[in-house]
């Protein structure tokens, strides 16, 4: 495969503010990459920078291994999704659908064709009269995407794709979404500060913290192997423990924490102050008395439950502070809040990060 996009150390600063700085990154054809990130993280002036609203300070950007630099939006060849859509009122969705075609040399003949072919591609038939104002939210999303693929252009830009809908809907969407993306093989870069949205539609994520990108890799990886704290935090939730390692060769996969407790890691560690990390769907919890082993046990008392239908949350006051844990089997019997329990979890789901201010 050859990369559709390519940014080059760029460089932008908007007067003191540095919005995006000395940014590389390459996206293969028929990719799906998810920039991630807070507000004010830079991915908002990256998206801006692919689209042709902003030049860079410095630094190159390639798109089918042309140089942007100088170039307008319009002779990018790019399909952009905006977060509200941004149809127009007094047109149909066939209009709307058709808008781009005629300003892109298709071949007049051919238009009604192609936009009944987008329209069967985002489940529209039979839509082609209405006016946006008398479409749902979700139908809506589909003509402006239709819209977007109908020009076959080299590169798709999603801005916030489905932050405009409810919460129910936008978990619909995600799957019909990653489906169309990937009947057409665009290549494509969705912007979001949503983690579901980002690890449910992109096979490759870039979480960007300060304008920079902080880790790259797929959802697995990110989520499972966070390679800072922002990363770790950003992504889902996370206990932590702090503390030292412990003495000699064998001790070094062990963590003594602050309070003395002792925390077994599946590989060792170096000198210095480290935090380790382990998910709250990694950890389980039980009575004391419950036998067997258990790898990593550490007694506390569960201050609250919350049922959340589908799983159980636990937040269980022990020697290290608060630990949230997330059960999803909910047949079983359950612990109740000023129980005495133990929190259970193996080495191996441990993630150590070493403080970067020790």
């Amino acid at each position: 495969m050859s990369a559709v996009i390519v940014f080059d150390d760029v460089t932008k600063a908007f007067g003191d503010t540095l919005a995006v700085d000395n940014l590389s990154f390459a996206v293969e054809a028929g990719e799906t990459v998810a920039i991630l990130g807070p507000s004010g993280c830079g991915k908002t002036t990256t998206l801006r920078l692919i689209a042709g609203f902003e030049e860079p300070d410095s630094g190159a950007i390639e798109i089918a291994g042309e140089s942007m630099l100088g170039k307008r939006p319009y002779e990018r060849n790019i399909g952009l999704l905006f977060q509200h859509y941004a149809l127009f009122p007094h047109m149909t969705v066939a209009e709307n659908v058709g808008y781009g075609l005629k300003y892109r040399a298709w071949p007049k003949p051919e238009i009604p064709a192609r936009i009944r072919e987008m329209l069967a591609l985002v489940r529209l038939q039979g839509f082609e009269a209405r006016k946006p104002g008398q479409l749902s939210g979700g139908q809506q999303q589909r003509v402006a995407l239709a819209r977007v693929l109908a020009t076959s252009p080299k590169l798709v830009l999603l801005d916030e794709p489905l932050s405009a809908l409810d919460a129910k809907l936008r978990e619909e969407l995600r799957t019909e979404l990653k489906q169309i993306l990937g009947a057409v093989g665009s290549t494509n870069i969705v912007v979001t500060h949503d983690q579901g949205e980002a690890m449910s539609l992109a096979g490759r994520i870039f979480v960007m913290n300060h304008g920079r990108i902080e880790q790259q890799g797929s959802p697995d990886d990110i989520y499972a192997r966070p390679k800072t704290r922002f990363v770790a935090e950003f992504i889902g939730r996370m206990n932590w423990f702090h503390g030292r390692p412990g003495d000699g060769a064998h001790g070094r996969s062990t963590l003594i924490t602050d309070t003395g407790t002792r925390i077994a890691l599946a590989d060792p560690l170096g000198a210095g102050r480290w935090s380790v990390g382990v998910r709250p769907e990694r950890m389980a919890v039980i009575a004391p008395d419950v036998p067997g082993e258990h790898g990593n046990v550490l007694p506390g008392t569960v201050a609250e439950t919350v049922s959340m239908g589908s799983e159980f949350h636990y937040r269980i006051e022990g020697a290290d502070g608060p630990i949230l844990v997330v059960e999803t089997n909910t047949s079983g019997a359950r612990v109740r809040s000023g129980d005495r329990v133990l929190v259970l979890f193996a080495p191996g789901d441990c993630v150590p990060l070493l403080d970067a201010t020790d």
